[in-house]
């Protein structure tokens, strides 16, 4: 119930924010939600620029350009081959070069494990977020497996906002929703339980549930309260 609510904050402080500081702010609070050391999101504009928000050590920045590691990154590479999230331990570190990077990046506390979402935007955009950690297979394997689905989401939620900063690109809309899925939410964010709301419709409460299904889907909420709460900015509901 913590990390629901806390994760639901995050994303709201990024539907608010309007500046690339504000971005460095808010993914210094994406630890606390997952419970790993770093978390790290870049992208490359369709102009070609790179912009970088994240908490690896400034001194691992400085290093990674220095030895131009973007050449011989497996996590890179994996990223540029795949629409799905990749995990570190999945690639092929074998290569001599891979190796070498692999221990400098320990040695300047980048973490063992990593879990990276690559994200496909209009017009060449390209980015990747990623948290990374220091734990055995097992803690890893359990952690993402719980939060796997809530680390995409943030990565959308980073990439929408992301697409603002594009000079010749408006702010991504949400899909607008039907007018079932707005009288469920507008009924459930005045009070009504599920039960009142499908009785109020007329509809089975699995039909109800579709329809907020639905409508999360939508919205990129976590859940239905998220739901709500974006519903109402957007103004898509009056309560």
């Amino acid at each position: 119930m913590g990390h629901k609510a806390e994760l639901n904050r995050i994303l709201e402080a990024l539907d608010a924010t309007g500046t690339l500081d504000g971005l460095q702010s808010i993914i210094d609070q994406v630890c606390g939600v997952f419970g790993v050391d770093h978390a790290m999101y870049h992208w490359v504009d369709s102009a070609g620029d790179h912009y970088y928000f994240g908490t690896y050590p400034p001194a691992w920045i400085e290093r990674y350009q220095e030895m131009a590691y973007v050449r011989v990154d497996p996590v890179v590479a994996g990223c540029y081959q795949r629409f799905h999230p990749v995990d570190w331990k999945r690639l092929d570190w074998s290569p001599k070069p891979a190796r070498e990077f692999l221990k400098d990046a320990l040695e300047h506390g980048v973490g063992n494990q990593g879990y990276s979402i690559p994200i496909r935007g209009p017009n060449g955009q390209f980015a990747v977020f990623t948290v990374s950690h220091n734990c055995d297979d097992e803690a890893w394997e359990k952690l993402t497996e719980r939060y796997s689905r809530d680390m995409i989401l943030m990565a959308h939620y980073f990439n929408r906002k992301a697409l603002e900063f594009e000079p010749s690109r408006s702010p991504e809309q949400a899909q607008p929703l039907s007018p079932r899925e707005v009288d469920a939410l507008t009924l459930l964010a005045i009070g009504y339980s599920r039960a009142q709301v499908a009785k109020t419709l007329a509809i089975s409460e699995h039909t109800l549930r579709v329809y907020i299904e639905s409508a999360r889907f939508k919205l990129g909420a976590i859940n239905t309260t998220h739901a709500i709460t974006r519903a109402v900015t957007l103004g898509f509901i009056v309560v």
